[in-house]
């Protein structure tokens, strides 16, 4: 909780620093783009976070997210099929390829660096050889059902006349939905304190009687579904995928964002509402950039700065934490 107030408190600076610099910052079609790309990052964030609480991670997420971006049109509009063989092809592709990374580095010891770094590549070499290098749209009728996921919350069924309805984007609402129920899982069933203790100490995990080999696919399966369905929706939200770039860097946004958020890459700790504040300023620092005038050069400078100073603030407070219960347990017992 402490951790999540301090990233709110650098959350809450950084937006009325923009907002007293920008006058276009309060603008309706900015703070609703704001909201909805904060969402998205925020699915990501939530994926790559199962991982990390395990003590694992997972680099390929960017590359992941092109893959789906452009098989999705590939089936669906190059091969005329449906958007139900579509969409189970991507829940095929991404139920795959977590199983896959789970049980390499289960099975064969792996490092799940040097997996999910082999997987970035395979999966941006596949996107390209798959169509070729062209640029795939999502222009055709047949997405025009599912474009109401990254639209505004007034395009549903009953919120057609509320006027507030066209100032919340769907993205928000299915990260709402999404973090409930990561968080519901996380914490209040035995498959998600089993994750935690996982990325506490994998050897006693073990020796208590969890199956960590089990619970470390369950945790990558989980990463890749949840970032097919953001590739989708990102994929969406754009609107033109170029396979060789589409996803470029997303990895490391989620990752920051997780790490923002509290979980650390130790494992054995994390909070989903941490990561959503983490993916929210991950965002509003690029937005920020962009109204304040700073150079765009810049943009990775800056956020990469940020993470840093709050990764260094975060192993700071924890060693005095650490140091001051020493200092207290040693009292105790002297007494």
């Amino acid at each position: 909780m402490k951790k999540n107030l301090g990233i709110l408190g650098i959350l809450l600076f950084v937006f009325i620093a923009t907002a007293m610099g920008s006058d276009s910052f309060f603008t309706a079609y900015n703070l609703f783009n704001l909201v909805e790309r904060s969402s998205l990052y925020g699915i990501i964030g939530i994926g790559v976070a199962f991982v990390i609480i395990t003590g694992g991670i997972d680099l390929s997420i960017g590359s992941f997210i092109g893959l789906v971006a452009v098989t999705f049109p590939f089936v669906v509009v190059s091969h005329e099929m449906s958007l139900g063989v579509g969409l189970l092809t991507i829940l095929a592709l991404s139920v795959i390829a977590g199983i896959t990374h789970g049980l390499l580095i289960t099975k064969l010891k792996l490092q799940p660096f040097v997996v999910t770094l082999c997987g970035l590549m395979i999966y941006r070499g596949i996107s390209r050889w798959m169509v070729a290098d062209k640029t795939m749209g999502y222009a055709d009728d047949k997405f025009e059902g599912l474009k109401i996921m990254v639209s505004s919350m007034n395009k549903l069924p009953g919120f057609q006349n509320v006027e507030w309805a066209k100032h919340v984007p769907v993205a928000f609402l299915i990260l709402v939905a999404l973090g409930i129920v990561a968080a519901i899982f996380l914490n209040k069933t035995i498959y998600g304190r089993y994750l935690l203790a996982l990325g506490r100490n994998e050897q006693a995990a073990r020796f208590s009687g969890i199956n960590t080999a089990a619970m470390t696919v369950l945790a990558y399966v989980i990463c890749s579904l949840i970032t097919g369905f953001g590739g989708l929706l990102f994929a969406l939200d754009n609107g033109s995928i170029q396979p060789d770039s589409f996803g470029n860097f997303y990895e490391l946004y989620a990752i920051a964002a997780a790490v923002l958020g509290g979980c650390s890459l130790r494992g054995g700790e994390g909070s989903v509402f941490g990561v959503i504040l983490g993916a929210t300023l991950m965002r509003l620092l690029m937005n920020s950039i962009s109204m304040l005038g700073i150079s765009d050069q810049l943009e990775q400078t800056v956020i990469g700065t940020v993470i840093l100073v709050g990764v260094i603030v975060d192993e700071l407070v924890k060693r005095y934490a650490a140091r001051r219960n020493a200092i207290q347990q040693a009292k105790q017992a002297n007494t």
